[in-house]
């Protein structure tokens, strides 16, 4: 009996310590990554942006794609639209409020599957109001750069009504519609570097 005990827990510690090097930790290249988003403006064109400042891991297990883990903090003074005064507007509290809600930050909960498209839902907050969203995602890649950095790929995109998130600025144009839209295509396209140690 003590025998079977002891084999069963050397199983168990294997299996733990096997489960342990399979989860990989990676730290957000930011200079390869690109966090930017899309609304319509007057009706009849998108107006793009991005931001330059922001952070994040990824914990992440091939053999496991359910373990997946995604935490990012964006700088919400950082937005980027090629535009200083639009810019500007955009810090302001008429639409994100930067000065009182300086981050924007996105922590992942689950992996679920829709069909063949793996889903990353989490909780997205923005001006201090956190909803949980569903990220569509797929990884590109993983690969061995020159230098022996392992670098991982991931893209996913998600749309959201702004006005959930109390991001709520707009005026009506005479011939109907809004100047600002509300829904804001958010796109993702990740490149990360693995941890060492």
């Amino acid at each position: 009996m003590l025998r079977k005990n002891v084999l069963a827990l050397a199983i168990l510690f294997f299996v733990s310590i096997s489960s342990l090097h399979a989860q990989e930790k990676y730290m957000l290249d930011v200079s390869h990554t690109l966090v930017g988003f899309g609304v319509k403006h007057m009706v009849i064109t998108t107006v793009n942006g991005k931001f330059n400042d922001f952070s994040g891991t990824i914990v992440y297990d091939e053999n496991d794609l359910s373990k997946l883990k995604v935490e990012v903090v964006i700088k919400t003074a950082s937005i980027d639209t090629d535009n200083l005064k639009r810019d500007n507007h955009l810090r302001s509290p008429d639409f994100f409020d930067a000065e009182n809600y300086p981050e924007i930050t996105f922590v992942s909960k689950k992996v679920i599957k829709k069909g063949d498209q793996n889903v990353l839902v989490g909780d997205l907050a923005i001006r201090g109001v956190a909803k949980e969203v569903e990220i569509p995602f797929k990884i590109t890649g993983k690969i061995v750069d020159p230098w022996g950095n392992t670098r991982l790929g991931l893209e996913g995109s998600l749309t959201i009504n702004r006005q959930e998130f109390g991001v709520k600025w707009n005026k009506k144009m005479d011939a109907g519609g809004w100047v600002v839209g509300d829904d804001v295509k958010i796109t993702l396209q990740v490149e990360a570097i693995q941890t060492k140690g």
